[in-house]
């Protein structure tokens, strides 16, 4: 992962002459006046913790897994939002760990926590590094000093369950090895956010991730059947059965906790048959009302393809709904992405009517419910304008915070934010969130797309474009506070997938109200009392 953008460096990308030409002459995006930092120049903190605390932590997981080099540290630096880039780039290393501890088991992250809470050391879990909204911040105020604890040796696959459909996982295994480690089994995750090359399974269990296959596959915390859970006040094993009336469901408390009230060792995740085929489409519609309608049918009517998704007029037009790059003058109308996996129906499934193969454990074939699908969206007025390899447009997708990189590179801001509301409310909140934007950053493109559906509501994916002025930094803190409370006015969350971190925070507390605030504090201060797990995220607690 780079330090100061996304991914493989050999994957960079700059940006062609007529697109440069394109934000200069539509935005007055700039060259940026300064370079970008090298990593040499980038100005860190002291490490605080002195040598005893050092060889302490050292004494738990061995003096090779306690690292305090500039490249350690600086990589361990925030995430990867537009603001932790543009601080980058800037040379700001202020947030660095003293240092980056590797633990090996559960014991080790246990007796860490226990050292860390008795010399009052911060602790900020690590997985992936793909934080978009400052999860990876952590207060340094009253504390010796702050770590990393980067999960990347908990990595093993431990079991899998054919017969229940359950594999267990250490929460450092990254998703495309979970992915080819379950194949050697047949089985599939199905998960497939943005940051699939590099998040890691506890890493989307502590944000509530939503991949791009979410209709067909559900979210990550549908997945999450059990959670085994280190804190600084002892263990937690979470989940017996897939259901239970055994009152609240506690594994609910900790997915989307952000690593405030524990550290994650274990997960023991649902797992399905890996499909035998896959198919993507492109449907156009005339609207984003007229498209916004469709998959409210089909979220309704079903059945649910695999993937369903819906950009709006600007994001068509700018060629986002292809992710991988950026096509001035694109298509007209909104372009739906659908997306099917499955298996091909056979002739015997199609003399009984499919009734075969959904006894048999496969499910409607792929043809049937492309068929089934394709009716509501013609319907519902949408035209079929091709297929697209699955394979091809997950690269897009996976290519598109290059793209991002390159654009911060010629002096353009850009970032995304996602909410998520009731399908009645959608409209307004949708409306509300673009003339946030546009009223905050004057000159701006603002793109949006639907990313997961609901029987009863969807999420809005936005991105924006516009010119850095001289603190991006503070003109985007500025646009996402506007933002923020134009969601929380309008009805909808904070957010549906990228998780609360510092960004969110206020938001959040707002969302919840008063009451909602205290339960999480209570909950705190009695798993965390000294507060060193990730402290000034998710909660306005102060210990």
């Amino acid at each position: 992962m780079r330090w100061a953008g996304w991914g493989d460096p050999a994957k960079s990308r700059e940006l062609p002459d007529q697109v440069l030409k394109l934000l200069h002459d539509l935005l007055g995006v700039r060259p940026p006046p300064a370079p970008a930092a090298t990593l040499e120049s980038v100005e860190l903190p002291p490490i605080a913790l002195p040598e005893p605390l050092l060889r302490a932590l050292a004494g738990v997981v061995g003096e090779e897994h306690v690292l305090t080099s500039r490249a350690d540290r600086v990589l361990h630096t925030r995430g990867k939002s537009t603001p932790d880039l543009l601080r980058m780039r800037a040379g700001d290393g202020s947030d660095a760990p003293d240092a980056v501890v590797l633990p090996g088991s559960h014991e080790e992250v246990a007796a860490l926590l226990r050292l860390c809470t008795t010399e009052r050391i911060a602790v900020v879990p690590f997985g992936g590094g793909t934080s978009v909204v400052g999860g990876l911040q952590a207060s340094r105020a009253g504390f010796a000093g702050v770590i990393a604890l980067d999960l990347g040796r908990l990595d093993r696959l431990r079991s899998v369950d054919t017969e229940s459909m359950v594999a267990e996982f250490e929460p450092g295994v990254r998703a495309p090895d979970a992915e080819r480690l379950l194949a050697a089994h047949g089985l599939t995750l199905g998960h497939v956010p943005q940051s699939f090359e590099y998040a890691t399974l506890g890493g989307f269990a502590a944000a509530r991730s939503s991949g791009q296959a979410s209709a067909g596959y559900g979210r990550f915390d549908d997945m999450v059947v059990g959670l085994t859970v280190a804190t600084p006040s002892g263990d937690l094993e979470l989940g017996r059965a897939p259901k239970s009336a055994a009152g609240p469901d506690l594994r609910q408390l900790l997915l989307g906790s952000e690593g405030v009230f524990g550290v994650i060792t274990s997960l023991r995740l649902r797992v399905r048959r890996a499909p035998a085929e896959r198919l993507y489409e492109r449907w156009r519609f005339a609207s984003f009302a007229e498209g916004s309608a469709a998959l409210r049918a089909i979220a309704q009517e079903g059945p649910l393809p695999v993937v369903l998704r819906l950009s709006d007029e600007n994001e068509t037009m700018v060629g986002l709904a292809k992710p991988e790059s950026i096509e001035p003058g694109g298509e007209a109308g909104c372009l739906a992405i659908v997306g099917y996996e499955g298996w091909p129906a056979t002739g015997r499934d199609v003399a009984d009517g499919w009734a075969g193969a959904v006894e048999a454990g496969r499910g409607i074939p792929l043809p049937a419910r492309r068929e089934a699908v394709a009716r509501v969206l013609a319907r519902m007025g949408g035209e079929p304008v091709g297929e697209v390899p699955g394979e091809e447009w997950e690269r897009g997708r996976f290519s598109a915070p290059y793209l991002r990189d390159a654009l911060l590179a010629a002096g353009a801001t850009v970032e995304t934010l996602e909410t998520a509301g009731f399908w009645a409310d959608l409209p307004r909140l949708y409306d509300a969130v673009r003339l946030a934007l546009l009223g905050e950053l004057g000159s701006s493109l603002v793109m949006c797309h639907i990313s997961h559906v609901y029987e009863t509501g969807a999420s809005l994916y936005f991105t924006v474009v516009t010119a850095q002025d001289d603190d991006p930094v503070a003109q985007w803190e500025r646009a996402k506070a506007a933002v923020s409370a134009a969601i929380v006015e309008a009805g909808g969350t904070i957010t549906h997938h990228h998780g609360v971190g510092r960004d969110h925070r206020d938001a959040y507390a707002a969302e919840i109200g008063p009451v909602g605030v205290a339960i999480l504090e209570a909950v705190k201060s009695r798993l965390d009392p000294a507060g060193i797990l990730n402290p000034g995220v998710l909660i306005p607690w102060t210990g």
